[in-house]
């Protein structure tokens, strides 16, 4: 959607939901490419198997970032999980997973787009989980820390996370940016209200 930007201008990037099965196994081979470059740099991944999975899956209705029509980064978007930490509603940003190598200028683009997706779906917040294995002040959990509070993100802590992992707990106040949609596009269905899926297959 552009309907913020002159009718001239198309937006650089897109944030949609996964539409065709092609688009969904896109995602499960980029989750697939990035675990493997966690597990080659000896740091960590998520203990639950069948990640890739989920994104094959049209009913877990995932997400992309899109720029040109290629895939940088996946995420399943869900609506008020039971997470079992933080206070109010939420937009939670599960399995978010992005391109290798990329920069974390990707990153910075999601936190736009979820702070401003969020604030339009009227909810206060957005919430999302960083594996850290570790205490959140050793390497390399603590240098991916510092980045994502410098784009916004406020560390609530760490415990288990929604799959059992110890997971680092982030939240980032929802916030309308009205001029966002002529950067990043945004087609994405309304998340469901999420089932507490813990420990399913």
């Amino acid at each position: 959607m552009t309907a913020f930007a002159p009718a001239h201008l198309v937006a650089v990037y897109e944030v949609r939901s996964l539409r065709t099965d092609a688009e969904r196994e896109e995602a499960a081979a980029l989750v697939q490419d990035r675990q493997r470059w966690l597990t080659l740099r000896g740091l960590p991944v998520p203990a639950r198997a069948d990640v890739p999975a989920l994104f094959r899956d049209p009913q877990t209705r995932p997400a992309g970032l899109f720029e040109d029509g290629k895939l940088l980064a996946c995420m399943i978007p869900q609506r008020d999980p039971d997470l079992g930490w933080g206070e109010g509603a939420c937009l939670f940003l599960g399995c978010f997973h992005t391109l290798p190598d990329q920069p974390d200028d990707i990153t910075r683009l999601i936190t736009l787009w979820a702070s401003d997706f969020a604030a339009r779906l009227d909810l206060p917040f957005v919430r999302t989980e960083a594996l850290a294995r570790h205490a959140l002040e050793a390497e390399p959990v603590a240098a991916l820390l510092r980045r994502l509070t410098d784009m916004g993100w406020d560390v609530r802590g760490s415990g288990p996370g929604r799959e059992g992992d110890r997971v680092a707990r982030l939240e980032l106040a929802a916030e309308r940016r009205s001029g966002l949609s002529a950067l990043i596009g945004c087609c994405v269905h309304e998340p469901q209200a999420a089932p507490d899926d813990r420990g399913s297959a």
